[in-house]
């Protein structure tokens, strides 16, 4: 008598673990799979590309193309500031950094361009200031949790080197974006993803 009326207990008991163990193992094999910067910094690392041509180069710079655009927002920007794929830009010919550039860019960030220079002077100006600083904010945080140097010290270098700043003021960004190399258009990239950000979630056309 005892057994029978526990018996639904049991059964939902065992439901229940069961229920949980499926859950668990979802999210161990869902974590494993989530593309993260390191996965890209060691996929990059493990293959020589200098030792690829033909169809094997293309389809590897396409993967790696794939494992960059799989990142989320913070792993993707975690992985510009490591660099995670200079090794390769490095040595890629110049179509090949054109196309790695244009495949890589978040999507829609042409048309943020053409908003961006639609924008009064001050606030692109200010824009582009608050864009710089946020980067360097978060670069130096990335840089103290891995045992780097501490955020705001002076001695860190400027996330966007100082001619390719003053060229992107002076000339303006859809104008300088059009005529640009790809290594000057790699070195652009934490910007203008920082910049869509800012023009997605309205920062940009708020007032002080």
């Amino acid at each position: 008598m005892m057994s029978q009326r526990w018996r639904p207990v049991i059964v939902m008991g065992a439901v229940i673990c069961a229920i949980w163990i499926v859950a668990v193992v979802g999210y161990r094999i869902a974590k494993n799979s989530k593309m993260t910067a390191e996965k890209v910094k060691t996929y990059a690392e493990s293959v020589d590309i200098n030792k690829l041509s033909g169809a094997a180069r293309a389809k590897a710079i396409k993967d790696l193309e794939a494992m960059l655009n799989s990142l989320s927002v913070e792993e993707r920007q975690k992985a510009r500031f490591e660099r995670a794929a200079r090794s390769w830009f490095d040595v890629m010919t110049e179509d090949e950094k054109t196309e790695f550039i244009e495949t890589t860019m978040p999507t829609g960030f042409k048309q943020m361009i053409t908003s961006f220079e639609q924008l009064p002077d001050d606030k692109r100006r200010r824009t582009v200031n608050d864009a710089l600083k946020r980067l360097k904010e978060e670069r130096d945080q990335l840089a103290a949790g891995d045992g780097g140097a501490p955020p705001g010290d002076p001695n860190s270098p400027p996330v966007l080197s100082p001619d390719l700043e003053a060229k992107v003021r002076s000339i303006g960004l859809k104008a300088f974006y059009s005529q640009a190399s790809a290594q000057s258009k790699a070195e652009l990239a934490p910007l203008l993803e920082e910049l869509q950000k800012s023009m997605q979630n309205g920062r940009a056309f708020r007032g002080r």
